[in-house]
């Protein structure tokens, strides 16, 4: 008789543990350390002025208030999906659906703003080219197996913390001014200090790859847990101390103003002809947020299609890498055609309000967690929920709406799936 495993799934539909605790740590870098400095750091310097360091530590926060609801959740339910299996399990069908939808619908557009960024960095005239080149390679390197994408993704790592590593010393060799740090509440007070929050917690949200890749990491009842907290705690450090650079060399209404901040800065320098540096790791850093983000939408759809939540043929895994194959084609098919007819840089800003989202639904079904099975105080989970849905209604307007527009398509999506799979 075949051997059935947890959340009524066989032995032979889970995906294989062939992760070790540091390569779950590298995945979730990759999601996190650089993107996040090339892109967000503008914006955020415009809502908030100086205060964007408060930003960050508000966001810094409310991440580890989610890092400790998906840690101590994926301790318990270490499957493929992410809040998608927390919510079904803690919660009800509808929840994980919406965390699901959420997480699929942000990150596609993620991805392919990502791959169109890292074209127009590279060679700009053929941007969509490169996009769907790099869409391509990957959709190839997730299709060999979960190893050769953490193999990549160490590689990728290791490229954007060198490169970061050396614009940080090379702005160090201006004038620091510690008077560009003042005053911490710009123009937009407390409200501009949020909104950059928010801006900033797209840039940490990237240990959510590290729990929906759950089924596929060794011992992932510690393993996950222990990546989350330390690949976040990474990136904070080397956020903190590269957001700080800048400001102390530019200040903030350089940095608000600029397309590149940190080639800004390294103007401010009088080194602009280091500006490769960043365009170097601007490369590197989207080439590994679009490695990893594509690995955790296809695990997500996995999950779906394993509830029946999604078309079954999602749900069938590579006899040979083990790996939910069919589901990184159709993310890949899905991509190519979007980074070649449309472009989305500019109209992502819904994907930070779909991912706080998610992680609300995280902290709501962490909450229901009883004393023996919770690690962390329920406080936690109440901080984290209560942190998510404020910064996400505190982002722009048009995010908001936008986000809701998306998040409400996805309701008639959700009855029509339940009326044919009940």
């Amino acid at each position: 008789m075949t051997k059935m495993t947890p959340h009524g799934a066989t032995a032979e539909s889970r995906l294989s543990r062939r992760l070790t605790t540091g390569d779950a740590i590298v995945i979730g870098l990759g999601s996190m350390i650089g993107a996040g400095v090339f892109t967000a750091l503008a914006p955020a310097a415009a809502a908030a002025g100086a205060g964007l360091v408060v930003g960050l530590a508000i966001a810094a926060a409310v991440a580890y208030c989610n890092a400790g609801s998906s840690g101590e959740l994926a301790r318990l339910y270490p499957a493929s999906g992410g809040t998608y299996v927390y919510a079904r399990e803690r919660l009800n069908g509808f929840w994980a659906w919406v965390a699901g939808w959420g997480f699929v619908v942000g990150k596609l557009a993620s991805c392919s703003a990502v791959a169109l960024t890292f074209g127009y960095y590279l060679i700009p005239g053929y941007a969509r080219h490169l996009a769907a080149g790099a869409v391509i390679a990957f959709t190839v390197l997730n299709y060999l197996g979960i190893e050769k994408t953490a193999g990549a993704t160490k590689v990728i790592v290791a490229v954007v913390l060198l490169s970061l590593a050396a614009i940080v010393a090379l702005v160090f060799a201006g004038t620091p001014d510690p008077g560009n740090l003042r005053p911490l509440i710009g123009p937009n007070g407390l409200y501009g200090i949020l909104q950059s929050a928010g801006i900033w917690f797209f840039a940490f949200a990237g240990y959510s790859r590290i729990a929906t890749l759950g089924e596929e990491v060794r011992n992932p009842e510690t393993s996950i847990p222990r990546a989350i907290v330390l690949g976040l705690g990474i990136t904070l450090v080397v956020y903190t101390v590269v957001a700080v650079s800048a400001l102390l060399l530019v200040g903030p209404a350089a940095l608000a103003e600029s397309s590149a901040p940190l080639v800004t800065a390294l103007a401010g320098a009088g080194l602009i002809q280091w500006q490769w540096l960043v365009r170097a790791g601007a490369t590197a850093a989207t080439l590994g947020v679009l490695l990893s983000l594509m690995a955790g939408i296809s695990r997500m759809l996995f999950a779906m299609a394993r509830d029946r939540r999604m078309p079954s043929y999602l749900a069938r895994i590579h006899p040979v890498h083990r790996v939910p194959h069919l589901a990184e084609l159709t993310v890949g098919v899905i991509l190519v055609v979007v980074v070649l007819l449309v472009d989305l840089r500019a109209a992502i800003g819904f994907s930070s309000f779909t991912v706080l989202l998610y992680y609300a639904v995280t902290n709501a079904s962490a909450y229901t967690l009883t004393e023996q099975e919770r690690l962390y105080s329920r406080k936690i989970a109440v901080l984290g929920l209560l942190g998510c849905l404020v910064l996400a209604f505190t982002l722009p307007a048009a995010s908001i709406a936008v986000g809701s527009a998306v998040m409400l398509a996805g309701i008639p999506v959700y009855i029509l799936a339940k009326r044919r799979n009940p």
